[in-house]
């Protein structure tokens, strides 16, 4: 890690920790509706974001249509306003398909700030994720691993197949897996929504969380106040088909931003060719490395392969901080330096094992996705190619499949005040899908925040126009010149950051 990475990390840690000791702090167990909750700490692993909460469960259903069946929990957390609370709550829905809404909060939590003034914000972990039951794929030395690890491009069907159904087996006994997709989680949501006493909520959807509030929006619109769709995937679309373009996309308007810095252009060269250079001398053949696991510090010695660039190249264009140091990794790459690339490829990967849980993943893809997904040979010389797609098809193929609404990937066609949040820059969902949604909403506005990657509510001034939506339900009428101040990030010409 860089100097001004270092700097970087340090003042958004003493920002958060600042911002959870003005959150309000529940000191005692506290009642909401018909919850008991008790006072709880979220992401409690020495997280710098780590804040306060009230903890409950609700008890639903795995199968709505035989409720004398098997019961699952979900986990619920609520941050109370700090001030009177308004009557329609917050929900923040996370991503993924498999992120828990209560682990991921506290690293987001500064952009529900101005919020917190006036309306408390409610956590579910979606069934499937956090402690909602969580369905998580295990590798064969039982550790937890994500579903992109094992959507490695370098895999074949054969171990893809493998994979999901030890995973898919694992799980059999404790979970019916047909039941823990997006129209199950709208349903719990609603049973969260009646058992706290609200006749109305706020949504926040981010990434894949915009598809859970699309539905809810759709199926519950008389309890649906006010929706913001951060990083919006488009009902009609089956998550996986757009990936390659999206990120090549992505990756050469970050690059152009090295090309047109001197410095950058100068040192590093052209990152496009490098990144083609590099992609092809591995589809040859993997290259030995030996690095430093940046987990546990110990010396190793592994192959690389296009598996490992693709996920970088993924995973840094999604913050555009990151992303900024992708040309002067690639121009090491270029030199025969691979250390950095396979140690922040093992830094990733374990984060994501960390953070996604697998089976709920291929739970939701395989009964909302896995028919439409088909290969494109205009994406086959792309970063990410078509492998995904096919072996994203290879899970489906031998994992269970719920049903979905016949209207499930209609559009959201609702007058629901709406605010569309998109980064410039995003590697998964760009802006061209928010102008896609936004054309349905006649109360909704898109906002594309200048030089941004993927889930943009913490940036600048957004957590000020987010709260002031919810208060005045006009996505329209809100004044965003505040956003013309965002700036892009500029690239690094060496290993100390970039040029003051």
């Amino acid at each position: 890690m860089t100097n001004s990475l270092v700097k970087w990390t340090v003042r958004r840690a003493v920002v958060a920790m600042a911002l959870a000791l003005l959150s309000s702090v529940p000191a005692q167990a506290r009642k909401l509706g018909s919850l008991d909750f008790q006072p709880c700490t979220l992401a409690p692993k020495f997280d710098a974001g780590a804040g306060e909460a009230l903890c409950s469960h609700l008890t639903v259903p795995e199968d709505a249509a035989h409720p004398a069946g098997r019961k699952i929990q979900l986990a619920i957390a609520w941050i109370p306003a700090r001030n009177e609370a308004a009557a329609d709550p917050v929900f923040m829905i996370a991503g993924g398909p498999g992120q828990s809404a209560r682990d991921t909060y506290p690293g987001i939590a500064p952009a529900f700030d101005e919020t917190l003034k006036k309306r408390s914000v409610i956590l579910v972990d979606q069934r499937g994720t956090g402690a909602s039951h969580p369905l998580e794929c295990r590798d064969k030395k039982g550790e937890k691993t994500s579903a992109e690890e094992e959507q490695s491009i370098e895999k074949n069907r054969e171990a893809v197949r493998a994979f999901t159904e030890r995973c898919r087996d694992s799980l059999a006994s404790t979970a019916d897996l047909r039941f823990y997709g997006t129209t199950e989680a709208i349903r719990d949501l609603d049973a969260v929504r009646v058992a706290i006493g609200a006749s109305q909520i706020d949504l926040v959807g981010i990434s894949y969380g915009t598809r859970v509030a699309q539905r809810y929006a759709a199926t519950y619109p008389a309890h649906t106040r006010t929706v913001v769709l951060d990083s919006v995937a488009p009902d009609e679309i089956f998550l996986g088909n757009d990936f390659a373009r999206n990120l090549d996309d992505a990756l050469a308007m970050l690059f152009k931003q090295c090309r047109n810095t001197p410095k950058c252009a100068e040192r590093m060269g052209d990152p496009q060719a490098n990144l083609n250079a590099l992609l092809a001398k591995l589809k040859t053949a993997p290259v030995p490395v030996t690095y430093r696991d940046p987990m546990t510090g110990e010396t190793r010695q592994e192959m690389l392969t296009r598996g490992h660039v693709a996920l970088i190249a993924r995973m840094f264009a999604y913050v555009p901080l990151l992303a900024s140091s992708l040309p002067l990794t690639l121009a090491d790459a270029a030199q025969g330096r691979y250390e950095p690339l396979m140690a922040q490829s093992k830094l990733i990967s374990g984060n994501l094992a960390e953070s996604m849980a697998g089976g709920m993943q291929l739970s939701v893809i395989c009964t909302e996705d896995a028919e439409g997904l088909k290969d494109d040979p205009a994406y086959a010389g792309s970063v990410l190619g078509n492998e995904l797609v096919d072996i994203l098809r290879a899970q489906c193929e031998v994992w269970p499949h719920g049903t979905r609404p016949a209207d499930f990937h209609k559009p959201l066609a609702s007058n629901v005040p709406a605010l569309v949040l998109e980064g410039e820059l995003d590697p998964v969902t760009p802006p061209r899908y928010g102008e896609q949604v936004v054309k349905n909403l006649p109360k909704g506005r898109l906002l594309v925040l200048r030089g941004q990657g993927h889930n943009v509510i913490p940036i600048g001034c957004m957590p000020k126009l987010m709260a002031r939506f919810f208060d005045t339900a006009d996505a329209k009428g809100l004044d965003a010149h505040c956003l013309d101040q965002l700036s892009y990030t500029p690239p690094f010409t060496d290993y100390n950051g970039w040029e003051p």
